[in-house]
């Protein structure tokens, strides 16, 4: 099984600073500063079909809060509140008649001066469009095979890698591309340590004696609100959780591994390098958390519901 990148398809609508507007007319000038200097901060959100059929977003007001954050970190001025952009993530869904959707908002900074001191107006979109799992149907089912980088994740007086930056990407891109190229379908990155930090777009997992271990916010990773939403539910499992550095070798030797985020969800790990995980397929906790999971973000749980949003924030 390898992973492959998918297609968006066309919705008929997108927010673009405060107006929904035709896919085809949602349009930037090539001199856009971003385009030049990967100076944005995005979040990627899904929604899920809830059992009264409505749309219901996962966490929405967790993901706006990140957006705020990122772009304070990185000193770009949003020009819209938090209740503005969740509404306006609610209105791509309705305008698009999506019942589910993954939705991307964006804040950039606009055309105007050039270089790097530039301190242009900042733009804000938000797309939704149908799509499936990241990391694909049968990589959730049996688990995906990961390589360990050479590349180094982002450090943590480098980039300031909390900050969910676009810019910060191009570490994740070569990282995945080189996992890809080897027959493998995601990345492994190390801290500048050589602790593991995180995969390219991913937070990571391993059980180990059926203790959860998973890297702590004080190391260079992504505060990755599935990776947070985990943490609650293994709490109310039961389940012991460990946040610390993790080694390269505890991973190969782990009972289970995982990855969690917004568009992978929670997929398990079968194989690392030349290592099988466990049993070489999806582990027991792995799959109890994965169903846990999909059950709350779609609105299966009542006791979670108040993580889903089906209308305006007030």
């Amino acid at each position: 099984m390898r992973y492959s990148a998918r297609m968006v398809k066309a919705v008929e609508k997108l927010w673009m600073n405060g107006s929904l507007v035709p896919w085809d007319e949602a349009r930037v000038h090539v001199l856009t500063h971003t385009l030049h200097y990967g100076l944005a901060v995005f979040e990627g959100i899904r929604a899920y079909t809830q059992p009264d059929g409505r749309p219901g977003i996962f966490r929405l007001r967790e993901h706006i809060a990140r957006l705020r954050d990122s772009a304070k970190v990185v000193g770009l001025a949003l020009p819209y509140s938090e209740d503005d952009l969740c509404q306006a993530c609610l209105d791509t869904l309705s305008a698009n008649e999506l019942k589910s959707a993954y939705i991307r908002p964006l804040a950039f900074m606009g055309a105007g001066e050039m270089g790097i001191g530039a301190r242009n107006k900042t733009e804000v979109t938000i797309a939704s469009w149908t799509w499936g799992s990241y990391l694909g149907d049968e990589g959730m089912a049996k688990g995906i095979r990961c390589r360990i980088s050479s590349l180094t994740r982002v450090g943590t007086n480098m980039l300031m890698p909390k900050a969910k930056v676009s810019g910060h990407y191009v570490n994740s891109i070569m990282a995945k591309q080189e996992a890809l190229r080897d027959g493998y379908d995601e990345a492994l990155l190390l801290d500048g340590q050589g602790f593991v930090a995180e995969a390219s777009g991913e937070n990571i997992f391993i059980v180990r004696d059926g203790v959860c271990i998973t890297p702590s916010l004080g190391t260079s990773i992504l505060a990755g609100i599935t990776r947070a939403s985990l943490l609650t539910l293994l709490a109310d499992e039961g389940v012991a959780v460990v946040e610390r550095p993790l080694t390269r070798d505890e991973v190969y030797t782990a009972d289970e591994v995982f990855l969690c985020g917004t568009a992978a969800e929670v997929t398990p790990v079968r194989q690392v390098d030349h290592c099988v995980i466990g049993e070489g397929a999806r582990g027991p906790l792995t799959a109890r958390v994965q169903k846990r999971y999909l059950d709350i973000v779609h609105g299966r749980e009542p006791g979670f519901a108040h993580w889903i949003t089906t209308h305006a924030a007030k």
